[in-house]
């Protein structure tokens, strides 16, 4: 069986993020998203991967190649423009010709791919879509099933008032290539806009397939941020951090006998981590970053070639690469896009999210 990943999206709600790094490519815990999520598909033997790329699709394409160093194989599909989510299957039409799975280039789940498909093919239908439960459907998409587990509605993004059901779609389905013919080639298409309501119209079989399995969109700074945590504190899945308290340090790094770490933390290649500074986990840092003597970092992710100044406190916030906050800052849930420089006792307000490249004083 074949995989397709829609890995095209502008990744908007996630900036400044995404402004210079696709979405499918934001470090979780030091290596790229999209590293983890084609290690799911093969650990169900799922070998043959489509991606599907529109924004900022180079870095992607020159990071993975082939797939072969992840045991995968690995083709490109390019969107010149923008074709939505069913347009982009829609242009990769020439790779499917059996079953396949989709999944959306945002979500990192257990969902369990075997029983998902048995019960796809046990139901004969036509699309399977995976649903989760959520504790605030409005910023999702809710899916209505009948008796059967059958879809009966699909509502995006509800109002309080039209909340029928804590279920929404996990961005994940099982396809079978029959669908390909109701998706027009060229166009901008929408799975839960226009596809999958036609199918409902037609009366095709069209079935939920729900689980409790852990699932997370990474679509915004703050469930980005989650996940890092979640992986390090053991809580979505064994990446080494089963206890939720170990500290792993890279090779090359220099840590000064007073540097004070309480776990988890993950720490990358050549990092220095000077005297008493004080990292108190959950903190991802990667590699080649600088912690100043005297520096706090806490429930945190530093990306690479970062530097944290002396004196600097850092809480609850997303520093991107090659960023340099100078001495005496303090940063509490903030988010710093690539190549910020901030100057001595900088303390932008709590929640500032700071585009690419800017000088803060």
């Amino acid at each position: 069986m074949k995989a397709i990943i829609l890995v095209g999206g502008q990744g908007t709600r996630l900036r400044p993020l995404s402004i210079n790094t696709p979405k499918s490519m934001v470090p979780v815990l030091n290596v790229p998203f999209l590293s983890h999520v084609l290690r799911y598909l093969s650990s169900y033997g799922i070998k043959d991967i489509i991606l599907t790329q529109g924004h900022l699709a180079a870095p992607i394409e020159q990071y993975f190649g082939n797939g072969q160093s992840l045991g995968v194989n690995l083709v490109y599909s390019v969107e010149h423009e923008a074709l939505g989510t069913a347009g982009a299957i829609k242009n990769a039409e020439r790779y499917l010709d059996d079953t396949f799975i989709t999944l959306n280039g945002d979500i990192f789940t257990h969902l369990d791919l075997s029983a998902m498909l048995r019960a796809h093919r046990d139901k004969k239908a036509l699309v399977s879509i995976a649903l989760t439960p959520v504790d605030d459907p409005t910023k999702y998409g809710l899916v209505e099933t009948a008796d059967g587990g059958r879809v009966s509605r699909f509502l995006e993004k509800p109002s309080p008032a039209q909340i029928t059901t804590n279920m929404i779609n996990a961005g994940t389905y099982i396809i079978e290539p029959e669908v390909l013919k109701y998706i027009p080639a060229g166009e901008n298409h929408s799975f839960e806009r226009q596809l999958f309501p036609r199918l409902l119209n037609e009366c095709q079989a069209v079935y939920a397939y729900p689980s409790s399995a852990y699932w997370i969109d990474i679509g915004s700074p703050e469930k980005y941020s989650q996940l890092n945590r979640d992986l390090l504190c053991g809580e979505g899945g064994d990446f080494g951090f089963s206890r939720g308290n170990e500290i792993v340090i890279g090779r090359g790094c220099q840590l000064h006998p007073t540097a004070r770490i309480s776990g988890p933390v993950l720490v990358g290649e050549n990092c220095i981590i000077g005297a008493n500074a004080c990292i108190a986990g959950p903190v991802v840092i990667g590699a080649e970053c600088r912690i100043e003597d005297e520096a706090t970092l806490t429930e945190s992710v530093i990306w690479q070639n970062v530097t944290i100044g002396a004196e600097c406190k850092v809480v609850s916030s997303i520093i991107a690469n090659h960023c340099h906050l100078k001495a005496g800052g303090k940063y509490e849930n903030v988010v710093l896009g690539d190549n910020v420089t901030a100057e001595c006792g900088c303390a932008p307000e709590p929640g500032s999210k700071i585009s690419p490249g800017i000088l803060m004083i």
